[in-house]
């Protein structure tokens, strides 16, 4: 597939990382010179140096064979008339990223379809929205949905004392008549391991479970965590990701304080939002935390502009008696390192909106699919039909590459099933499979035979 890329950010450095990997025929453009040297040095890519809302850029790099563009640089125009142009030019596929919320309401007199783009991804919408899927998840630090949410991906940290410390892969399968779940994916001082039955859970361990929903509270049971509904909530940053956050909690009777150091962006949450208790402070001052009650936080969410902010505010929260913390940081590498800090939850929204436009890409074969966060690894979901050369086919004998977990199999009917080797394969199968990126294409193309 060709794939145009404009914008050398975050965002799209992540995209070229992914995409090159998967061989694809990648070309990224940018105007910061030094941007593209650090890419075209890392990544089997093609670089172009110029403004990507420049019609003749973007017919001398062939636009018009593209089969999916995608603009996410810092600036809503480019991207819009960037994705435009590329409309003009034929390409098959368009996405942008968008900032702005004044651009995707309903009021907007130009819609998506008009702007010649078939997906448009607001950061700050995205990072709310997991921000929320996250908060509701208790001890868990993220989880994907599979099969209409039949079937879910949960990660939880191993704490010390857990009864699952010390077990063996093999030894956990043989629960599996008390608890229906896998683990399939494990990071372990920053590396990624897909287990074999010899590996053993340790203390500090991120791991991994693909169950069935219904079975969530079994699991969480086994792992002797209680989660207890949020009552309490404190969000330190009153910008549009805190602003939706609080709004989408009090519509669920949650009790949620906002704190936002600028008096006059205070004034207008005041008026925007109905329950909320605004605080005007920088959110780093203990007496100000605990005179506000932040040892009765559930949960305390740092989503301000300053990745040193957020990361200080959140230890601080943690440590005078918040349960959880959700922080959002800018660097995406920076994730695995602040759960050794004691931090919960680490969001970066950059690797959301990526991982949004992955999941784009993935379509056909591939009916969704999750990069996950801080991992090496994906889950991708796919639709066995009866053309597929292995169907009814026992798992076993089907050449998955090495690494590889088919870790649920969704029926026809809605029967969730959590395989071994003997489990057959029928027409109308959903499979959630999981491995490293670097499998991605192999297991592709083993889907399309």
């Amino acid at each position: 597939m060709k794939i145009v890329i404009i914008g050398a950010g975050e965002v799209g450095r992540h995209l070229c990382q992914q995409l090159s990997m998967e061989e694809h025929d990648v070309i990224l453009v940018d105007r910061n010179p030094q941007k593209l040297q650090r890419a075209e040095a890392d990544l089997n890519i093609m670089t172009v140096e110029g403004n990507g809302a420049s019609a003749r850029i973007l017919d001398e790099i062939g636009t018009a064979k593209a089969d999916l563009f995608i603009a996410v640089t810092n600036i809503d125009e480019v991207n819009l008339i960037a994705c435009l142009l590329a409309k003009e030019f034929g390409a098959s596929k368009r996405i942008a990223r968008v900032r702005s919320e004044e651009y995707i309401t309903s009021s907007y007199p130009i819609d998506e379809k008009q702007l010649g783009i078939d997906l448009i991804i607001n950061p700050d919408m995205a990072m709310a929205d997991e921000i929320m899927k996250v908060s509701r998840l208790g001890a868990g630090f993220e989880m994907v949905d599979f099969a209409h949410g039949d079937v879910i991906i949960v990660g939880y940290r191993i704490s010390e004392g857990n009864p699952l410390c010390g077990m063996s892969l093999q030894e956990i399968k043989n629960l599996k008549e008390l608890y229906d779940f896998v683990i399939v994916a494990i990071v372990r001082n920053d590396h990624t391991i897909i287990p074999r039955g010899e590996d053993t859970i340790r203390p500090g361990d991120r791991a991994y479970f693909v169950l069935k929903r219904d079975n969530l509270s079994m699991v969480e049971e086994l792992l002797q965590i209680k989660n207890n509904p949020l009552k309490t909530v404190f969000i330190l940053g009153g910008g549009s990701v805190g602003y939706q956050v609080a709004r989408t909690m009090e519509s669920e009777n949650i009790e949620v304080f906002l704190i936002e150091q600028d008096p006059k962006r205070c004034e207008d949450l005041a008026e925007q939002l109905k329950s909320t208790v605004i605080l005007n402070f920088d959110g780093l001052d203990a007496r100000d935390l605990k005179q506000e009650g932040i040892e009765n936080a559930d949960l305390f969410v740092s989503v301000t502009g300053s990745d040193t902010t957020n990361i200080l505010s959140s230890l601080l929260a943690k440590h005078h008696g918040a349960k959880k913390t959700i922080t959002r940081i800018s660097r995406p590498d920076f994730i695995p390192l602040l759960g050794n800090l004691g931090i919960d939850v680490a969001l970066s929204s950059r690797l959301v909106a990526a991982n949004m436009i992955l999941r784009f890409v993935r379509r056909g074969i591939i009916v969704s699919a999750a990069a996950l966060l801080g991992t090496a690894a994906e889950a991708m979901e796919f639709l066995a039909s009866e053309r597929w050369t292995y169907i009814n086919k026992q798992l076993k004998e089907i050449p998955f590459p090495k690494g590889t977990i088919v870790a649920a199999i969704v029926r026809r009917d809605g029967e969730v099933i959590i395989p071994s080797g003997d489990t057959q394969v029928l027409p109308g199968d959903r499979l959630i499979i999981f491995s490293k990126r670097d499998t991605t294409v192999k297991i592709e193309k083993l889907l399309s035979l």
